[in-house]
């Protein structure tokens, strides 16, 4: 049989019950409830004057605030922020202290927490970021040492169909290799243009990208399924920071470039706006001169890769000294008896474990370091 529950009020109840039974004097009633005869007199006291109800815990709010912003006040914060409903506290609080700097306007945090009480301000959703990529760039400085790829200004076309621009270039001879109109930016329509690059031009060293989908995800490493798959290439899938373009500015001029050759306006639908992707990659690879190549065109400067596109993916292999791990279909392996989350788009590989510290393991995919797995916490960080 349960226990039987009993909340405060209740013992309250019942001390009172025997109370009125006149059989137990307060000594006695306080011995048998554990609290001081004060207390038995004040709750008594409540008795006679509410009857049991008199026995419910009061509100602990103070009365009065003397702090609190005057009720006009209030009003007026009110009714500026449901005109200006997208501003924030401060510019709220600012525009109405410039408008009557002589009234004394609460601070900006209290600004902020009458709106809230009223229900005028949305929190902000936390915003979850790929990990920073902390590998110094490799140099671009021969042909296919450094690839950049992009989404970049994706665009309706006449039909109302969005237009997504895969663009692939090289960085050192800034040859286009290829730019496709996709109609979504995934992993399963990214893929095979990345392979057809490949087989035409070999692998590169590095790709370097921005830290959207496909080629980065929020998970371990910033690993993605396609990033997965250029390691296993034996590629470096770089990453830029994020808001910095900077980084990969060549690509990122011959977009503007491409932007205005080819989508102002766009064409009618898929198939044109790819023979006018097409047209532009002829002529800028073969006829456009281009001032770092001294004016030379990329198509005089690029020398396909030497390294061969391998049809078929072979084996990560580990040193000797390292520990590896299977990487289960629920991104976990098992690690003295438990299951560790690593990554679900490293599931089905190996990954390799090696102690640096007493209870630190660095992990890593192929040449990928992936974080740090503390064994006692049974927790991987990046």
């Amino acid at each position: 049989m349960p226990w039987k529950e009993i909340c405060a009020l209740e013992l309250k109840k019942e001390m009172i019950t025997d109370w009125l039974t006149r059989k137990y004097s307060v000594t006695e009633l306080s011995d048998c409830y554990g609290v001081s005869r004060k207390t038995i007199y004040k709750w008594v006291d409540r008795y006679h004057e509410k009857g049991m109800v008199g026995l419910e815990e009061l509100a602990r709010e103070p009365y009065y605030h003397p702090n609190a912003t005057p009720i006009e006040l209030v009003e007026e914060i009110l009714a500026m922020k449901r005109q200006k409903m997208k501003w924030g506290p401060r510019k709220i609080i600012a525009k109405l202290r410039a408008g009557d700097p002589d009234k004394k306007w609460p601070a900006d945090s209290t600004g902020n927490n009458i709106l809230k009480r009223h229900g005028l301000v949305q929190p902000h959703k936390r915003r979850h970021r790929t990990p920073p990529y902390t590998t110094p760039f490799l140099d671009c400085n021969q042909s296919n040492a450094v690839w950049s790829a992009d989404y970049k200004g994706h665009f309706k076309m006449g039909d109302r169909i969005t237009c997504y621009p895969l663009t692939i270039s090289d960085n050192y001879s800034r040859y286009l290799i290829g730019c496709w109109g996709l109609s979504r930016p995934n992993f399963e329509q990214t893929k095979p243009y990345f392979e057809l690059a490949f087989r035409n031009h070999g692998l590169p060293t590095a790709i370097r990208t921005d830290n959207g989908q496909p080629f980065a995800s929020r998970g371990l490493g910033g690993l993605s399924r396609l990033s997965v798959w250029l390691i296993r290439l034996g590629i470096i899938p770089e990453r830029i920071e994020p808001g910095c373009p900077e980084q990969n500015g060549r690509h990122e001029r011959m977009h503007r470039t491409l932007k205005a050759a080819t989508a102002k306006p766009p064409e009618m639908n898929l198939e044109k706006q790819q023979q006018a992707f097409n047209l532009f990659i002829e002529e800028y690879n073969n006829e456009r001169p281009h001032e770092a190549l001294e004016q030379k065109t990329p198509t005089f400067v690029y020398r396909p890769s030497l390294r061969i596109y391998p049809e078929k993916l072979s084996k990560v292999e580990y040193d000797d000294g390292e520990v590896t791990r299977y990487v289960a279909p629920n991104g976990c392996i098992k690690w003295h008896g438990s299951l560790v989350f690593i990554s679900e788009v490293l599931s089905g590989n190996h990954i390799a474990l090696k102690q640096v510290d007493n209870h630190l393991w660095k992990i890593r995919f192929s040449f990928h370091s992936l974080g740090l797995l503390d064994e006692k916490q049974r927790r991987v960080t990046p």
